[in-house]
């Protein structure tokens, strides 16, 4: 008879669950520290194509840098959205809450952690039949003037000397544009990017505009109670994304679409 003794042995049962425990527990660390990344809450507005509510898996020209940044930085975001006065009272006074797109004016500057600028933005006033090339001739031809509730262009035209009169908030969600189209209001004060987006959807006029008379940074901004090592390392993401040439390609990826803007069929006036 032939001595078993010496045959290597078979791994029996025991050992193959062992294993497979292994295994399995690894998986289910990868998988625990993959979801374990932190979650931050990111205020922002339907604003296209600045930002946009997540359509698509997109949010805008500034969104997508966000959302870019953060991931690099090692983090996952919870969008929200609120009326644009309450979103920026609540990330004002919260803690570790990012807000986009947000210029930066003197009167928010200590109520934010400004983490990093993203794009620059050029506002003018919009009108139909009476085009100007300054806020003193636009005080004096414009009865009234749609611009953003809460928004910087509201604080700059209180800073120029306009009337409460003149002045006409709007909520986010209402339409300037139609506004303007139908004559309750004599001119748009607003952001040319976005200004011209939301003029391609709903009108084919030709709309006039002023010169750029307001020139600002769109930030990424946080709650002034906002930790120390989030705001380093979203601000080395994006500036990473600065200079490799990311944001760039963002911007001229948002600028070939939609056609609406400076399309010959809808065209805009200078």
């Amino acid at each position: 008879m032939r001595d078993r003794s010496k045959w290597p042995r078979r791994a029996g049962p025991k050992k193959h669950i062992t294993l497979a425990c292994a295994i399995s527990t690894v998986l289910l660390s990868a998988v625990a520290c993959a979801s374990s990344r932190p979650t931050l809450d990111l205020y922002l507005l339907d604003a296209p194509p600045l930002t946009l509510l997540g359509q698509d898996g997109r949010y805008g020209i500034v969104g997508d840098a966000t959302f870019k940044a953060a991931a690099m930085a090692g983090y996952d975001l919870h969008l929200v959205s609120l009326p644009w006065a309450r979103a920026q009272r609540t990330v004002a006074a919260g803690e570790d809450q990012l807000i986009i797109p947000l210029s930066r004016t003197p009167d928010r500057e200590d109520r934010y952690t400004w983490v990093a600028p993203i794009m620059t933005m050029d506002r003018a006033f919009f009108s139909l039949d009476k085009r100007v090339d300054s806020f003193e001739e636009a005080r004096r031809t414009y009865h009234r003037i749609a611009v953003g509730m809460g928004s910087a262009q509201e604080i700059k035209l209180r800073e120029e000397g306009f009337s409460n009169e003149q002045i006409y908030p709007l909520k986010i969600g209402e339409n300037p544009a139609q506004m303007l189209l139908l004559g309750r209001v004599d001119a748009w004060f607003n952001g040319v990017p976005e200004s011209r987006h939301i003029w391609g959807e709903v009108s084919r006029r030709t709309l006039l505009m002023s010169p750029a008379l307001m020139t600002a940074d769109l930030y990424l901004a946080c709650s002034r109670r906002c930790a120390e090592p989030m705001v380093s390392r979203l601000r080395a993401a994006l500036e990473a994304l600065r200079a490799n040439g990311t944001l760039e390609q963002i911007v001229e990826d948002y600028s070939r679409e939609p056609p609406s803007l400076d399309s010959p069929a809808r065209p805009v006036s200078k």
